[in-house]
C-alpha cells in the first residue's frame, strides 16, 4: 500500500499522536486524506462509523482514537477506560472489514504487556501473565484489536496489523494536570515550582521504576512505515530500547526546565509498573523502524513548547 495513492482516515487526528501522524501523511503526499474530530465521528455511535466509512470509502484505516491518561486517570476511571476503548475499537475494525477498507492498522499500548513481563519486553510475551494494575483495563481493551485482528485475518484474509508503541511524548503533548503522563506532568510541575521559588517539588512513587519513552514525530513514522511496509499478523513494538529510571527522568527534566530545588518523593502515591523497556528489533527488521531522535533533544524541544504554549501563566 502506497500512502500517496490511498485514501486514508485517521482516528483520533485531533489527539497528540494524531497531529503528528497528520503532518507525516501529508508530507508523504496522500491521495485523499480523512481526518475527522471527535465531535463529527463519535467511534461509539455506530451509526456515525457506518456512514463516514459508507461516504469517504478509505482504503487504509489509521485507528488512534483512545481515551488515554496517566496513572492517576487511570485509577479514578478504570470502567470507561474499559469500555470506551474496547468499543471506539471493535466496532469499528468490524465495520472496516465489512466496507471493503483494505487495510486496517490498530494502535495499541506498552500498558497490555504484563506487569512483569522479561525486560525488554518481546512481542511474544504479550500474553504471559496479567497487565500491570493500575491501567490493566485500558491496556486489555487495546488488546483486544490485537485478537480481533488476527481473528480476522484468519477467517476474512482481513489485513489489520497491530502497533505497540511505547510512552510517547513530545510538542504538543497534554499537560493538564488531571490526565497527563509522566513527561507533561513533570514539566509542568517544576516550571511552576521554580516560577514560585519553591525549595522542593514531590513527585510519586520511589523514583524506582523504569520507563521507555518515544517521541511523537518518530512514532508516526514509525505507523507509517508500517502502514505502508507491513501485512503481518505479529504485534510490533514501536520504540527507542532505551530505558531511565523516573528518578533519572525528573532530574534531566529539572535541569531542562531550570528549577534547582529538592525533589521529594511520596512513596504513599503509586509508582506504576516496575519496569518497562521494548525489544525494538522486530520493526527494524520487518518494515525498517528506528527511532531517530535522542531522549535530551526531545525534552528540551517538549519543554520549549510548553513554554510557548502554555494556558496558564501561575
Amino acid at each position: 500500500m502506497k500512502l500517496s495513492t490511498s485514501r486514508v482516515l485517521v482516528t483520533g487526528a485531533g489527539g497528540f499522536l494524531g497531529g503528528h501522524l497528520l503532518e507525516r501523511l501529508r508530507g508523504a503526499g496522500c491521495r485523499e486524506l480523512l481526518a475527522p474530530p471527535e465531535q463529527e465521528l463519535d467511534l461509539l455511535d455506530p451509526g456515525q462509523v457506518e456512514r463516514i466509512l459508507g461516504d469517504f470509502r478509505p482504503e487504509l484505516v489509521i485507528h488512534l482514537a483512545a481515551r488515554v491518561g496517566g496513572i492517576g486517570a487511570n485509577l479514578r476511571h478504570p470502567a470507561e477506560y474499559f469500555y470506551d476503548n474496547l468499543m471506539m475499537g471493535v466496532p469499528l475494525m468490524h465495520k472496516a472489514w465489512q466496507s471493503g477498507v483494505g487495510k486496517f492498522v490498530a494502535i495499541g499500548t506498552v500498558c497490555a504487556y504484563p506487569k512483569f513481563a522479561p525486560v525488554p519486553f518481546r512481542e511474544a510475551d504479550l500474553w504471559n501473565g496479567y497487565p500491570e494494575e493500575t491501567n490493566a483495563p485500558y491496556g486489555l481493551a487495546k488488546k483486544m484489536l490485537l485478537v480481533q485482528a488476527q481473528a480476522y485475518r484468519r477467517q476474512y484474509g482481513f489485513n489489520a496489523v497491530f502497533l505497540l508503541p511505547v510512552n510517547l511524548y513530545g510538542p504538543g503533548d497534554n499537560f493538564d494536570p488531571e490526565s497527563s503522563h509522566v513527561i507533561p506532568a513533570l514539566i509542568r510541575k517544576f516550571v511552576l515550582a521554580r516560577e514560585r521559588g519553591d525549595a522542593r517539588a514531590v513527585c510519586w512513587g520511589d523514583g524506582s521504576p523504569s520507563r521507555e519513552f518515544l517521541y511523537a514525530p518518530d512514532a508516526a513514522e514509525g505507523i507509517c512505515l508500517a502502514a505502508e511496509g507491513y501485512d503481518g499478523p505479529e504485534p510490533v513494538n514501536l520504540g527507542t530500547g532505551r530505558e531511565i529510571t523516573i528518578r533519572d527522568l525528573a532530574g534531566l527534566i529539572a535541569g531542562a526546565v531550570g528549577f534547582e530545588g529538592e525533589i521529594a518523593w511520596d512513596t504513599s502515591r503509586p509508582g506504576g509498573q516496575p519496569r518497562r523497556c521494548l525489544d525494538v528489533s522486530r520493526a527494524a527488521k520487518l518494515f525498517g523502524f528506528r527511532a531517530r531522535t535522542p531522549f535530551e533533544e526531545g525534552i528540551r524541544s517538549t519543554v520549549e513548547w510548553f513554554l510557548r504554549n502554555r494556558p496558564d501563566r501561575a
